[in-house]
């Protein structure tokens, strides 16, 4: 997982927050202090202008009573009263200007020695002038143009025992409580600044006291993805991030548990869809391969790479009948033909739907079973009740149009009766050898035959039985026997391999033309001995010769009814020899005879015995 920078850090985001609080707290306090203070200073000043303007009326005042009282007092004594009245007062305004002002708007006197020339002239100060004509005090403020100060002004009337002797204009700077404001000020931002220090400092612990569980906590999530349930996060405080800390380890405990039986449940799945009989295949909501077992693998003949994000309709190859919204309605099942050149594969597909917890589709399961052999055991059930009935109807139609000939009168014709009796006894032994052979197969495949195996030499019993048949032989046919001069012992039993030997050499009779040979060859390795026994017949059809064995089966029916074959021989031998542990097969052209080898292992020891 990318590492958190640490501007994106919750560490970063709640130091940030918390100082900009304490900034805007600050802010609050100092905007609402400062305009408090101004407010105070600017009343205090201008309330200590009042009280100096009140002193200065009462001292101007009676200075001016004082001149009145002489009856030749001039203007200009009046005057000079008022300005040593005024030079002689300790209230002066040391940065600013006061005047006194007659009834009729002549400066009586003024605190500016620059402003003297102006005494007993008119003034042209317009708020005097205002307030001269109502005689009502008072106050103003404003911005000196050339220096820039800032200046309170306040008139107050010249009054004295309700006589009303002129006007008293005072201007004071208020430059000293605006310096005295910024000091505070001053004051209040540095105080400010040390506190946001202090404030991000204790924000950085506060924060690192939460952030550092939350990062413990964060390693411990990403070991939990990776799988590691081992880890535990560290706490010492019993507070809410502790709780926290104490539920992430009892989650942690539980998914461990939770994982471990879900991953037996996988193993167990996993291995009960390996080694599963049938084919499973899984897919998603719209038919696309998800899952396939191995045993799918095989009888589909494809990987699961291969098949993983196809559609099921494609790899079953069935996209000519069905869609994929069929197979989630389709109840019955699909019978697949993978067959091929050289192999026969039928499958039966069952299909079922998956659902989640709410009901609606997610999916679709296939059940693959492989029904060939079952297909091919019913085929050959029912070629073999097809045959057993055709086998037994000929020999029947033909004893049942005999006896009725006997029984319409033929039986009175001693040579003709004679004749029709001996054709019912060929069909009834014929009947009679079918039956024997049907009971043996039936014996053996029931597993019921009991087999009395003996220490023998093949090549004596090989001898033996080809000698019988080269004594009772009625055609022109000539044996070769390339047998092993010394003796070749096996474990076997001796009926039932000589019932194979003649079964085989008989056919070849059977098969041969007059004139033809039957060949004996024997060959032999550590293991076993391999026995071959060629005619020189019109031989078998290529396409045909693996199913010499099969029960039934003749290349020429008519010929093989008429010399009293039942098409079992064969059939008998594969399941003697498959009962010995050896192996049997048929190598044949047509027109060119047919060679029938089987194998019998060699008796332990043998080889010493051929030495």
């Amino acid at each position: 997982m990318k590492k958190v920078g640490f501007f994106k850090s919750i560490q970063f985001k709640f130091v940030l927050i918390y100082t900009l609080l304490i900034l805007l707290a600050m802010q609050l306090i100092g905007v609402y202090f400062a305009s408090t203070m101004k407010e105070q200073s600017r009343s205090s000043f201008e309330e200590s202008l009042k009280q100096q303007a009140t002193q200065l009326v009462y001292i101007v005042a009676e200075a001016i009573k004082e001149t009145e009282q002489s009856d030749k007092t001039t203007m200009q004594q009046k005057m000079r009263a008022v300005q040593d009245a005024l030079d002689d007062t300790s209230i002066r305004s040391r940065s600013g200007e006061i005047q006194v002002v007659s009834e009729k708007g002549k400066i009586l006197a003024t605190s500016d020695i620059s402003n003297k020339e102006m005494v007993g002239k008119s003034t042209s100060n317009q708020i005097i002038n205002k307030d001269r004509l109502t005689m009502e005090g008072s106050v103003h403020s404003r911005r000196d143009a050339d220096s820039g100060e800032r200046l309170l002004i306040l008139t107050k009337p010249i009054k004295s025992e309700g006589e009303t002797y002129g006007l008293l204009y005072i201007e004071k700077s208020m430059e000293s409580m605006y310096s005295e404001l910024s000091r505070t000020n001053g004051i209040l931002a540095t105080a400010t600044g040390i506190a946001l220090v202090i404030t991000a400092v204790l924000g950085v612990v506060l924060a690192r006291t939460i952030t550092r569980p939350l990062g413990n906590l964060r390693q411990q999530t990403l070991a939990v993805s990776r799988g590691d349930f081992t880890r535990k996060v560290q706490f010492n405080d019993d507070d809410e991030i502790g709780q926290l800390a104490i539920a992430f380890n009892a989650m942690t405990d539980k998914l461990h548990e939770a994982n471990a039986k879900t991953e037996a449940e996988r193993r167990r799945l996993r291995s009960v869809l390996t080694y599963m009989t049938d084919g499973v295949i899984a897919t998603t909501r719209d038919g696309t391969i998800d899952l396939m077992n191995n045993r799918s693998e095989e009888l589909l003949r494809l990987k699961h790479q291969q098949a993983k994000n196809h559609s099921i309709i494609d790899v079953l190859d069935i996209e000519d009948q069905f869609e994929v919204d069929d197979l989630y309605d389709y109840d019955d099942f699909i019978i697949l033909d993978f067959s091929t050149k050289y192999e026969n594969q039928l499958i039966r597909a069952n299909f079922s739907v998956l659902k989640n917890e709410y009901g609606a589709i997610t999916g679709l399961i296939a059940v693959l079973h492989d029904v060939t052999e079952q297909q091919q055991l019913e085929m050959e059930r029912r070629e073999f009740v097809a045959n057993v009935s055709h086998e037994l109807r000929t020999p029947l139609t033909t004893m049942k149009s005999y006896l009725e000939a006997l029984d319409e009168g033929a039986i009175e014709n001693k040579e003709l009766a004679g004749k029709f009796l001996g054709v019912t006894q060929n069909e009834v032994d014929r009947m009679t050898r079918l039956v024997k052979d049907l009971l043996q197969l039936s014996k053996m495949d029931a597993s019921n035959t009991e087999f009395h195996k003996v220490q023998i030499d093949i090549v004596v019993l090989i001898d033996h039985i080809v000698d019988r048949f080269e004594m009772s032989k009625t055609q022109h046919i000539d044996f070769e026997r390339n047998l092993w001069d010394e003796p070749v012992y096996v474990d076997i039993d001796k009926d039932k391999i000589t019932q194979v030997i003649d079964n085989i050499v008989s056919n070849a009779m059977k098969y041969s033309p007059d004139g033809g040979t039957i060949t004996i060859d024997m060959e032999k390795d550590s293991h076993e001995v391999t026995l071959s026994i060629s005619d020189e017949g019109v031989g078998i059809p290529e396409e045909n010769v693996d199913k010499v064995f099969d029960r039934f089966y003749r290349v020429d029916k008519a010929r093989s009814r008429k010399l009293g074959g039942t098409g079992l021989g064969l059939a008998i031998a594969k399941e003697i020899i498959a009962a010995h542990d050896g192996d049997i097969w048929a190598e044949s052209q047509w027109g060119q005879g047919t060679t029938i080898r089987f194998t019998l292992p060699l008796l332990k020891g043998g080889l010493e015995n051929e030495t």
